[in-house]
Parts: C-alpha cells; structure tokens; sequence
C-alpha cells in the first residue's frame, strides 16, 4: 500500500517540480524560465498555443514509441493533420494493431539532421535490461551491437517527400536526435509557428550545454520559449513573427 501512495506521489506535479527544483540547485537542470506569456493548453505531457493551430493544418510528430496520445488528442481538439515518423521495431509494429484516425499518418522514418541512415541502439534501463521500445543515437553501457539501422531524414527532406509546403508545429522526442536536428532545422528555410521538443541532456554523453546552445540558436531565429514542463524536458517554443 505504502508503495502504491508513493507512486502516485511521484507522478503528482507538486512532486516534480520539487524535484525539478532540487536538479537546478545540483546542476543537473539549468535555471529557465518562459519568455512570452502565451495562452497554453495541454495535451498528454506537452503544452502548446492552440491559438496557433487552425483545422487542417499539418503538424509532424517525431518519435512515436508505444502512444499516440498526444497526436489523438490533438487531431480530435483541433481537427488537424498529423503525421509521426519512427522507424524503429516497436513502434512498426505496435502501430499497426492500432485504430488510427484518418487524420494521422505515419511514416517509418527517422529524423535526424542530415539525410541517409542511423544506427539506433536500445535505451538500456534502470534494471541495466534493453528496452524494447525506445532507442537512441547514442550507444550507452551495455547496448552491445544490438540495434538497428535505419532511414533518416531531414525535416525540410521529409517535406518535400510528403508534398508539404508548410508545417504548423513540429514535436520531437528522438531520444538524443534533437541537436542535429534543430540546427538542420534551423540552416533550412523551414519556420513552424511552433517547436515541442524533449531535451536529453540527462544522457550520457549528452552535456547540458548542448541544450542552452540549441536554446540559444532557437531564440536568434525568432523563437521565444513559452512553456517548460514541470519535470523540466519537454519545452514549447513559438515563434514570435506568427504571435503579431
């Protein structure tokens, strides 16, 4: 009992954000905080502007795991195209035994800063086991040469495959991807009104400065960060140009 009420203690936002806190005050967490005072909604573990997304407007998704939660609950809200990509074993499989709306698409890429294939190793979890479900460019102790290689693209690639001009928002949780993948971004043409991205700077091999420096090169091109989640890794990004 006494380890059921603490389970759910831990998943309360009280709790995390004390223990985000504590992060911040060790170092393992930088001190941010927003820079716009945006109207924000929640849907699953990411808050973003809904003022910024119409009906029919497309929105890509990157890293899909085992849930769609946040796609379903957005296509539903807001009556918009989403299209995930993730190419890793799983997911291929997990998302074929699901009921998916005509609204979602999915495609059995990776994304990654520049186009051509990656090498994708097992997260190894706390028990020291493989997971099988989310992998990451890094090779941590004990992945072995367990993995799996796939096809990668650009975002600014993906959109021209697909036959997209624009894209509304872009959500990333690529394990680890997300540096080369923002300054890809960023050397493109490509300007979503908004950015979701999971940072990883917790990995090994992973130094938080990486994070402050995407963050940074965000900023210079015209994105003002609006929203931090309590556990302090999932951040949403607007571009100001399209709050005027």
């Amino acid at each position: 009992m006494a380890n059921k009420y603490w389970k759910q203690l831990e998943k309360s936002d009280g709790f995390r954000r004390v223990k985000l806190f504590l992060k911040r005050a060790d170092g393992r967490e930088p001190w941010l905080q927003p820079d716009v005072d945006v109207n924000l909604r929640s849907f699953d573990c990411w808050a973003l502007c809904p003022d910024l997304l119409k009906s029919g407007q497309v929105v890509y998704s990157l890293g899909v795991g085992d849930t769609i939660d946040f796609d379903l609950e957005l296509i539903e809200a807001l009556g918009v195209e989403v299209h995930a990509f993730d190419p890793t074993p799983h997911s291929l499989q997990w998302i074929e035994e699901q009921d998916i709306p005509e609204s979602f698409h999915f495609h059995p890429w990776a994304a990654a800063g520049s186009d051509g294939s990656l090498f994708l190793y097992p997260r190894i979890k706390r028990d020291g086991t493989k997971s099988k479900v989310m992998y990451t460019i890094m090779e941590e102790k004990g992945a072995g040469s367990d993995g799996v290689e796939v096809p990668a693209f650009t975002v600014s690639t993906m959109m021209q495959k697909l036959g997209h001009e624009s894209i509304s928002l872009l959500k990333m949780d690529i394990e680890g991807a997300e540096y080369g993948l923002i300054e890809s971004l960023l050397a493109s043409e490509v300007r979503p009104d908004q950015i979701l991205v999971e940072f990883h700077h917790r990995f090994s091999g992973i130094e938080q400065q990486q994070t402050l420096d995407a963050i940074e090169a965000l900023k210079r091109a015209g994105y003002a960060l609006a929203d931090i989640s309590v556990t302090g890794r999932e951040f949403c990004f607007v571009r100001l140009s399209a709050l005027a």
